[in-house]
């Protein structure tokens, strides 16, 4: 193994506007590398240690999904059961075509919301959404507002395409009904205490607060990283809401174990054939062609992760799935090598982490594994 090459790029990614990052390398239950570099405060006088938080955003969805396949190991949950056997307000759906209106004729289940065929958008600002809100003073909660959203017009028919979008939010209500728990509780008895992951939640303490790296927004105009309030995530829409989207805040150490967990057999989190399943393909040619649209070469999307499919874009493995988040963080998950990876950054609106660094970080791993 040589990383030179990984440890050079990582370290030049403060000139492209990446303030500070982390990234750790484990493969058969083994830390193989693990670098920092940059900075965690907004002074830039404090190197990264490792110790840091991050808000994960949609790299959440990797813990909520894996809660979901939990469930449908144990026969809890059923990946074609209508998500109205949970949720009611999703047994009254409707579809907007052009300036209309109709009923949705066909069912949505819990597989159109872990593939992101759900036909929801990604928009929690909707009247239904803001009565919601009103009519609790602020402290809606999870089901409360995503059975809200279940009025707002699908954008397509459940199953006929793909569009990334507020689906695992509604995932995580599903999974407090099947599971009979809330969904922050579920996590932390069936995912974080099992692993041993004490620095992963959804509402940080103060003194977690102060942990957070330096979170930054990208300005295009500009081409900088611009610092943003302390503490800010904008999936946060109340204090008592458990986004399964983009809500959870994590450290390096707590995703790398849970990825290597994964990519060694499952871990004792879901049995090897569950973690097939999960990474299957589910995309027909038109939700493929949608997905596309992203460049995420060599992949498709699965259920709720994205799943290398081929060797466009580089090296890799079939098979490899994961996903990122807002704020440019990445998990890779390889379970044919045994071989998992966690970056974090924390600069948000940043069209680059997933173009290239991404990518990159993938191409940069395996090569030095052939070395």
């Amino acid at each position: 193994m040589n990383f030179k090459a990984l440890t050079k790029y990582v370290d030049s990614l403060a000139a492209v506007g990446v303030p500070g990052c982390d990234l750790a390398v484990y493969r058969d239950h083994e830390p193989v590398y693990r670098h920092m570099a940059g900075h965690r405060d907004a002074a830039g006088a404090e190197p990264v240690k490792g110790d840091e938080l991050y808000w994960l955003y949609s790299c959440t969805k990797v813990f909520t999904t894996c809660a979901a396949m939990q469930l449908i190991g144990k026969g809890t949950l059923n990946l074609d059961d209508p998500v109205s056997d949970y949720l009611p307000a999703y047994g009254r759906l409707t579809v907007r075509e052009g300036d209309a209106l109709r009923p949705a004729r066909r069912v949505m289940t819990v597989r159109h919301l872990m593939s992101m065929q759900s036909g929801l958008d990604y928009d929690m600002t909707t009247p239904a959404a803001r009565a919601a809100l009103e009519r609790s003073k602020g402290l809606a909660t999870t089901r409360q507002l995503v059975e809200a959203k279940a009025g707002d017009p699908l954008c397509f028919e459940p199953g006929t395409d793909f569009l990334y979008s507020l689906s695992h939010d509604v995932l995580a209500a599903v999974i407090e009904v099947a599971s009979g728990m809330r969904f922050s509780e579920y996590l932390r008895g069936h995912i974080f205490e099992p692993l041993g992951l004490k620095n992963t939640g959804f509402f940080p303490t103060d003194g977690e607060i102060a942990r957070l790296c330096a979170q930054y927004e990208f300005d295009e105009a500009r081409q900088a990283p611009v610092l943003c309030p302390v503490g800010a995530n904008s999936y946060r829409y109340s204090p008592n809401y458990e986004s399964g989207g983009a809500g959870l805040f994590s450290a390096v150490a707590d995703c790398a174990a849970f990825a290597d967990a994964l990519a060694c057999g499952g871990g004792g989190l879901l049995v090897p054939e569950m973690l097939q399943l999960w990474s299957a393909n589910q995309l027909g040619p038109k939700g493929r062609a949608t997905f596309d649209e992203w460049q995420r070469l060599g992949y498709s999307y699965a259920l709720g992760v994205r799943t290398r499919v081929s060797d466009a874009g580089g090296r890799g493995q079939i098979g490899e799935f994961g996903w990122d988040g807002a704020a440019g963080s990445w998990m890779m998950i390889d379970p044919i090598n045994h071989l998992s990876a966690f970056y974090a950054m924390h600069v948000r609106s940043f069209g680059y982490s997933y173009d290239v660094i991404h990518p990159t970080l993938r191409n940069l791993i395996y090569a030095a594994f052939e070395a």
